[in-house]
């Protein structure tokens, strides 16, 4: 009796072991396209992606940089204080993206140009992404704003 109770134990333990590690494996594999992972200019050019890894690239939009070609094709150039990335984007830009500000962009690196398929521009003037934030700060070219930054949006009063 006390043996059998002993083995059905074992069994339940290594089913929900095998269990949890199927359902991992699932899920894993259901998210593995989307995962984007966020890096800076200064470690895309340390170490670029292949041509086919979607990522998120964000950092100030260089001065100066920003042209609007033929259609809809935008061009303009990403840093981090340390490197520069240029970047092409078909579509509409968001309201508030300008240069000398942060931006995130999602897309793929093709022969050394960032071809974007999403780009995020901040929200309003003390805002900028977390990661943004890291990687300036890590190249030693962040400056805090006026107020109070923790990182996320001002609330808004109401």
């Amino acid at each position: 009796m006390r043996s059998l109770k002993k083995k059905r134990r074992v069994q339940v333990i290594v089913l929900a072991v095998l269990s949890l590690v199927v359902s991992t494996a699932l899920i894993g594999y259901a998210m593995r396209d989307g995962i984007n992972f966020f890096r800076s200019p200064s470690e895309v050019l340390a170490e670029p992606p292949g041509p086919t890894e979607v990522f998120r690239i964000g950092g100030l939009v260089e001065g100066g940089s920003l042209k609007r070609g033929a259609g809809e094709t935008i061009r303009f150039n990403v840093t981090d204080g340390g490197a520069v990335v240029a970047v092409t984007y078909r579509g509409v830009l968001p309201d508030l993206f300008e240069e000398n500000q942060g931006m995130v962009g999602t897309g793929t690196l093709r022969d050394g140009v960032f071809e974007a398929s999403e780009i995020l521009a901040k929200h309003d003037e003390s805002y900028m992404p977390k990661e943004v934030v890291d990687a300036l700060k890590a190249q030693g070219v962040y400056q805090e704003p006026d107020g109070d930054y923790n990182g996320h949006a001002p609330d808004s009063g109401s």
